[in-house]
């Protein structure tokens, strides 16, 4: 039962009085009913997704799968951890000149492996395992926010490439079922983004105010403060044309990866590397919905993506984005629990 409050009737809405409620709940609690709604959503797009399937068919297609394909996909698929790998490595550098390419390794394959369960927690894990005494957590956090730059820039790029080179076919698409339902609410989004950032702002300011003065204000903007250096480790690095070519090696692994899968399908089979561009743009898009492993959200969206575009039949985008998403979790999940044994055996004889 929500405890009872002379205020819930007047002044403050029943429902504020209900979020107030949960606030006062610990971080386990809090956590528990975050990852709960998270399952519950991936649930509800992963009945969406495969709702329509004809299994007959899915089976045929799965039969008829190149399997030649598949495994140029999973070379591709282990090119792009290998050059996100170089990359960090890159950016943590300028912090601990001694971070060992395969320390990095390790930690971006055991975040990767938490990530499938628990969307955004590898990115925790990770810094954890990479940070020592050089290179505090906070400093390593802030070379993961500026990863996700990149990683940003580098799907707006995508995006903006592919429209621009063929928009007579993908514009429409991307207008009708991408554009217009974020712009259909804007306005209110706009107005809510606005407020959050006020809200921040103002939080920081009064942090770094009082941070001689209050322990919990010290501490929290000492934080922020490595958070900061960390971030800012871009500009140490001494090669940054190499840095580039990371990120372009990471995202050309991806649009192949999406390439071998299409030419994988004989329903696909006349795809071009174009189409693969574009299917990876929108496949990333997935990302931002917050389900583990981006179970069902990715699988909608892609598979919406082929049957509209394409004329194929729901049947062969879903079996497109299993193949795609399947294998690489798969992929992710093998080499994490490697590393994770790895780290322990080695921690042990330490």
């Amino acid at each position: 039962m929500w405890p009872n409050s002379r205020l819930s009737g007047t002044i403050i809405p029943e429902l504020l009085c209900k979020f107030l409620y949960l606030c006062r709940m610990n971080n386990t609690q809090k956590n528990i009913i975050k990852y709960t709604l998270s399952f519950l959503l991936a649930g509800v797009l992963v009945y969406f997704a495969f709702r329509s399937v004809n299994w007959t068919e899915f089976w045929n297609g799965f039969l008829e799968t190149r399997w030649g394909y598949v495994a140029l996909y999973i070379v591709a698929s282990i090119g792009a951890l290998v050059f996100r790998m170089l990359r960090w490595q890159a950016l943590v550098r300028p912090l601990d000149n001694e971070c060992k390419a395969l320390t990095v390794w390790d930690a971006n394959n055991v975040g990767n492996l938490t990530n499938v369960v628990l969307p955004g927690s590898g990115e925790i894990i990770r810094c954890g395992y990479v940070a020592s005494k050089r290179a505090g957590f906070e400093k390593v956090f802030g070379t993961v926010l500026m990863e996700r730059i990149w990683d940003i820039l580098a799907i707006a790029v995508l995006l903006i490439t592919v429209l621009a080179v063929n928009w007579s076919r993908f514009g429409g698409f991307f207008v009708e079922n991408i554009w217009e339902p974020v712009a259909s609410g804007k306005s209110s989004a706009l107005w809510f983004v606005l407020a959050g950032i006020a809200a921040v702002a103002l939080a920081l300011w009064l942090i770094f105010k009082y941070r001689d003065k209050n322990r919990l204000c010290g501490k929290i903007a000492g934080f922020f403060a490595g958070l900061g250096k960390g971030f800012a480790t871009f500009r140490q690095i001494r090669n940054k044309v190499l840095f580039a070519f990371y990120t372009v090696g990471i995202w050309f692994m991806y649009i192949l990866m999406v390439y071998f899968i299409l030419k994988a399908l004989p329903a696909f089979e006349n795809s071009t590397f174009v189409d693969a561009l574009f299917i990876s743009a929108v496949g990333n898009l997935a990302s931002i919905i917050p389900v583990p492993g981006g179970i069902g959200a990715y699988h909608y969206l892609v598979a919406l993506t082929l049957s509209s575009l394409y004329g194929a039949d729901w049947d062969s985008g879903i079996l497109f984005a299993t193949l795609s998403h399947e294998l690489h979790a798969i992929l992710i999940i093998i080499l994490g629990v490697i590393s994770y044994f790895r780290i322990s055996l080695q921690r042990k004889k330490a």
